[in-house]
């Protein structure tokens, strides 16, 4: 019997290889930098700066006209919903420093404060295939003999 009353792993662990004639650990191979051993990188997407329509969410360019409008709702983007110091808070609904209230905020403007609303959003899109023939191919290509 043991000279420990519990057989649990240890410290003592290196003295028991040792007298039970186990082989000691293995040595490490060298290293050989052909070869590739690093995990490989993790492809991390990206983050874009994007413009969207305050209406339906649609991304549009952010260079913005006095008179452009959303391509999908027709709302205009040169207006204070849009703007960037939109804020339904603050006085007269806007972070600037301005004379008067503008109001509708949905209808165009020619504020010369306006900036469009630009936030930051992570790239997830993949990029479409050339064509579906070359996604079949690939596929064939699976199962060749």
């Amino acid at each position: 019997m043991s000279e420990r009353k519990y057989r649990q792993r240890g410290y003592q662990d290196v003295d028991r290889r040792d007298r039970a004639g186990l082989p000691a650990e293995r040595p490490k191979e060298p290293h050989d930098p052909r070869l590739p051993r690093d995990p490989r990188v993790p492809n991390v997407p990206g983050f874009k700066d994007v413009f969207r329509c305050a209406r339906c969410g649609r991304m549009e360019r952010p260079d913005v006209g006095l008179r452009s409008v959303c391509g999908q709702c027709g709302v205009a983007l040169h207006a204070c919903i849009q703007c960037a110091s939109f804020d339904s808070g603050a006085r007269f609904e806007c972070r600037q420093t301005i004379a008067a209230r503008v109001s509708p905020k949905d209808a165009a403007n020619d504020c010369p404060l306006f900036a469009p609303r630009v936030s930051i959003e992570r790239e997830t899109g993949s990029t479409p295939s050339s064509s579906s023939s070359s996604a079949r191919k690939a596929f064939d290509d699976l199962f060749k003999l």
